[in-house]
């Protein structure tokens, strides 16, 4: 049995599309920007039974959302083998004789994400793989650490090796309405990342409203973030439908204005099979195919490889696994 499915190799967004180099604060544009809190929520709750895949479809799928994984790993107890062993694990998602039944070969996870002290041991194990190295940083996650030392901390980030920063806004301008405070933030931060490409995390569970987040999207691709994310996964709430559907029409609408296609990032909470197939349905739905590759959209995540893997093995045995066959290393 073969499943017929597209492998391509994690990218960054700067060699596949033109970088976006953000725009002057568009005030009215922001202040324009509505979310109609009861109709998104009609809307996402559609999707889980409207959309679904089965069989051979479902398993190309599942494929294409292991190219969309930033694996990460974000623990005080991180150590320099655990990287490691995640780095293998990016390299070989999955178990071979999986993806030779499955007839796929080539496939790696879109990036591993860590903590600054651990990039240093990620680029060395991740070296000729043409994966990337993503660090968070900026305080992370609070985003709450001076801020001479935050955009220092990008730039040794950068100087250790990592080719994507994902950098925490400050929540505080977004709830007391300081958008050009918060412009001017990240057009400091995307100074100091260089050539590196920067994720802007919104942690949408601390902004209050669905409308403060559809203005934040905004005024962080205005200034210059070439993927906007969701959440730090450390928040109470991370990722949701609903959030992301208002962040994904606000990158269609910058899109449809300026031209530049803005990636996107939800983390946090997705850990089921099931459930990334729903957001790639929605992904698919509002941004059409050429978001579904690794230079726009990531998915956030620590276990959700792991049961993507297990619904492959029932693919193509008819039986469950324990999670133990599947290890991260």
């Amino acid at each position: 049995m073969q499943t017929k499915v597209d492998s391509p190799t994690a990218q960054l967004p700067q060699t596949v599309e033109a970088r976006n180099p953000g725009m002057e604060l568009d005030m009215d544009w922001v202040m324009g920007a509505q979310a109609n809190t009861s109709a998104i929520e009609r809307r996402c709750a559609t999707l889980p039974g409207r959309r679904s895949v089965k069989k051979d479809y479902q398993a190309a799928w599942l494929l294409r959302a292991i190219t969309l994984i930033d694996l990460t790993t974000l623990s005080g107890d991180d150590t320099e083998a655990r990287v490691r062993r995640l780095c293998a694990k990016a390299r070989q998602p999955v178990r071979a004789d999986l993806l030779d039944r499955l007839g796929v070969s080539g496939l790696t996870t879109g990036a591993v994400c860590v903590y600054h002290e651990m990039v240093p041991a990620a680029v060395a194990a991740l070296q000729g793989s043409g994966i990337p190295v993503a660090a968070v940083s900026t305080g992370f996650p609070a985003g709450l650490s001076p801020f001479h030392l935050r955009v220092a901390e990008i730039g040794e980030s950068v100087k250790a090796g990592a080719e994507e920063i994902d950098i925490v806004i400050s929540r505080r301008h977004v709830l007391e309405g300081n958008w050009q405070t918060l412009y001017d933030e990240m057009r400091e931060f995307r100074a100091a990342c260089g050539e590196a490409h920067v994720k802007a995390i919104l942690a949408t569970g601390e902004l209050g409203t669905l409308r403060n987040v559809a203005r934040a999207s905004l005024v962080c691709m205005m200034a210059g973030a070439d993927f906007i994310k969701t959440s730090t996964g450390k928040e109470t709430v991370n990722a949701t439908l609903p959030v992301s559907l208002v962040m994904i029409r606000a990158i269609r609408d910058y899109h449809d204005r300026t031209g530049y296609r803005i990636g996107y990032k939800p983390a946090g909470g997705i850990s089921k099979a099931k459930d990334a197939l729903v957001y790639l349905s929605l992904l698919k739905e509002e941004l059409g195919d050429r978001w579904l590759r690794p230079d726009l959209f990531r998915f956030g995540a620590s276990s959700l490889l792991g049961d993507i893997e297990r619904q492959l093995e029932h693919h193509v045995s008819g039986a469950y696994s324990a999670g133990w066959r599947h290890a991260a290393g």
